[in-house]
C-alpha cells in the first residue's frame, strides 16, 4: 500500500477570503473536508465540506467582500475562472448582465501524492485512457498524479486549459513533476493547443482536462492515430451517457444507424435497423469514477460499446479503496470468449458440490436463427448452462429457430442439416421455451 501524501496550501486561499470568513473556517477546523466557499452578493456565505454545509456568517456579502477577494488573486480568463498563483486552488466568477462579479466560488485545489495507485498499471501500460466523473469527485487530481509519475520516464505535455491541473501562475506546481505545462488563452481555442503540443514538443503523452467541444474531440482522435499516449477527462459519468452525447460519443468510437438484411435481423432477433459502432474508439480505456475511491473500468472500450449497442451484457472491472487503504480489484464477470472477432459473453457456472467426481460442463456453441439472444443468454444463465452465440454455423454445436421460421426453410437451416448440426425448434420465442 502506497502512503498518501496531501497538499492543499489551505493558508494562501484562507487569506484572500477576508479575516471574518477565515476565523470562521478556522473555527470549523474540517480543513481537509473543505471542497469549496460561496460567496455571492446579498447572501451569507457558506463552506461546502464533503458531507454538509455550514453558514460562515450572518452577515450577508456585499461587493466589498467580492472585491477584497478580486484584488488578491489573478485574473478572470474568458472562462469566468481566477486562481492564486503557486497554488492549485480555483476561484471561479457569477457575472450578471452588465458583466459585474456578483458571485464566487472559491474551490480548493489539492495534490494528493500516491492517489494514482489505483490505476498506476493502467497509466503506465501506454494506451490511451479516459476518465469520468462528475464534478468534484477527483478526476483533475488523478489527471495530475499521472502526469507527474509517467514524466519520471516519458516526455509529458500538459494541456492546462485553465490552470486546473499545474495551478495558476507562469511556474507550475511542484505536484506535476517534470511535466511541462502549456497554458490555453481561451477555452475555445483548446483544441488548436493539443495539435500544437503535438507537432511542436514531441510528447510522448498529452493529459488533457474537461474534453468538452467537437473539435476537442477531433483534436483527441488525431493525437491518438499519431501513436501519442492521451489520458483526459470528459463531461459525463457514464459510458451509456456519453455514447449518447452527440459531441463527444467520438471519443469511444461514435454510433450510427445500420440496415441489415432480412437474414440478418432473423439472425440476430432484432430489426433491422440497428445502432452500430462507427469507427475504432479514440481511447483505449475508459474508467467512471463512480465514488472518490471506488471505480468502474472498461478495459476495451470497443467491445464495451459494441455490447451496449447490442443489448449485452459486458461485466466492467470494480476497484476500490477500503478504509484501511488496501486497494481490491474485482475482475469483469462473466467470463469473456472471442468468437468470430466478436467479444460474446460465456457463462462459466459453479457446479454444485456431489458424491461423484465433478465433471466440468463443455461450453454450448449455439446459432440463434430468428430468436431473442438476450433472451438465450438469460435461459442459459438460469440453468447455470456456459452457452456462446455463434456468429455463424462454422463449429456450431447446434441451432435453435422458431416453428415459423422453420417450415420456410431458409438457408442457414438447409445448411444446417447438411452438416448434420441438430436443429432445435421452439413454439415462441419465450426463456422458458429456450430452457
Amino acid at each position: 500500500m502506497i502512503q498518501q501524501k496531501i497538499t492543499d496550501d489551505l493558508d494562501a486561499l484562507m487569506a484572500v477570503l477576508g479575516p471574518e470568513i477565515e476565523a470562521a473556517l478556522r473555527k470549523a477546523n474540517r480543513g481537509d473536508e473543505l471542497i469549496e466557499v460561496v460567496l455571492d452578493l446579498g447572501r451569507r456565505p457558506e463552506a461546502r465540506f464533503t458531507d454538509r454545509e455550514i453558514v460562515l456568517s450572518d452577515r450577508e456579502i456585499t461587493d466589498a467582500d467580492l472585491e477584497y477577494v478580486i484584488e488578491r488573486i489573478g485574473e478572470f480568463t474568458d472562462d469566468n475562472r481566477a486562481g492564486i498563483e503557486r497554488t492549485l486552488h480555483r476561484i471561479s466568477a457569477i457575472r450578471n448582465r452588465k458583466g459585474r462579479i456578483v458571485g464566487l466560488t472559491c474551490r480548493v485545489g489539492r495534490a494528493v501524492y500516491g492517489t494514482i495507485d489505483i490505476i498506476e498499471d493502467i497509466v503506465t501500460s501506454g494506451k490511451s485512457l479516459l476518465m469520468l466523473g462528475r464534478p468534484g469527485i477527483g478526476k483533475t487530481t488523478l489527471l495530475r498524479e499521472a502526469a507527474r509519475v509517467l514524466a519520471e520516464t516519458k516526455r509529458v505535455i500538459i494541456v492546462d486549459t485553465s490552470n486546473e491541473i499545474g495551478g495558476d501562475g507562469d511556474i507550475p506546481h511542484p505536484a506535476i513533476g517534470r511535466a511541462r505545462r502549456m497554458q490555453v488563452a481561451t477555452p475555445s481555442l483548446q483544441h488548436e493547443v493539443m495539435i500544437e503540443a503535438v507537432e511542436n514538443h514531441m510528447p510522448e503523452v498529452i493529459i488533457i482536462d474537461e474534453i468538452g467541444r467537437e473539435l476537442e474531440a477531433a483534436a483527441a482522435r488525431t493525437i491518438a492515430e499519431r501513436g501519442v499516449q492521451l489520458i483526459g477527462t470528459a463531461h459525463g459519468q457514464t459510458l451509456e451517457n456519453l455514447l449518447m452525447n452527440p459531441t463527444l460519443s467520438d471519443l469511444v468510437g461514435g454510433i450510427e444507424s445500420v440496415t441489415l438484411s432480412d437474414e440478418e435481423a432473423r439472425r440476430r432477433g432484432t430489426q433491422k435497423s440497428v445502432l452500430e459502432r462507427r469507427a475504432p474508439p479514440t481511447f483505449d480505456v475508459l474508467i467512471e469514477l463512480q465514488e472518490r475511491h471506488r471505480l468502474v473500468v472498461h478495459h476495451d472500450v470497443a467491445a464495451a460499446v459494441d455490447a451496449l449497442l447490442r443489448g449485452r451484457e459486458l461485466p466492467p472491472e470494480i476497484r476500490y479503496r477500503d478504509v484501511d487503504g488496501s486497494i481490491h480489484i474485482e475482475k469483469a464477470y462473466p467470463a469473456l470468449a472471442r468468437n468470430g472477432g466478436e467479444m460474446a459473453p460465456a457463462w462459466t457456472p459453479s457446479v454444485p458440490p456431489s458424491s461423484g467426481p465433478e465433471v466440468p460442463l463443455r461450453t454450448l456453441r449455439l446459432y440463434p436463427y430468428g430468436i431473442g439472444q438476450n433472451r438465450l443468454r438469460q435461459a442459459a444463465a438460469n440453468l447455470q448452462v456456459p452457452v456462446v452465440i455463434a456468429d455463424d454455423l462454422r463449429g456450431a454445436d447446434a441451432v435453435m429457430t422458431l416453428k415459423n421460421y422453420y417450415r420456410k426453410h431458409p438457408q442457414p437451416i438447409t445448411e444446417a442439416e447438411r452438416r448434420s448440426i441438430p436443429v432445435y425448434v421452439l413454439r415462441s420465442n419465450t426463456v422458458s421455451q429456450m430452457e
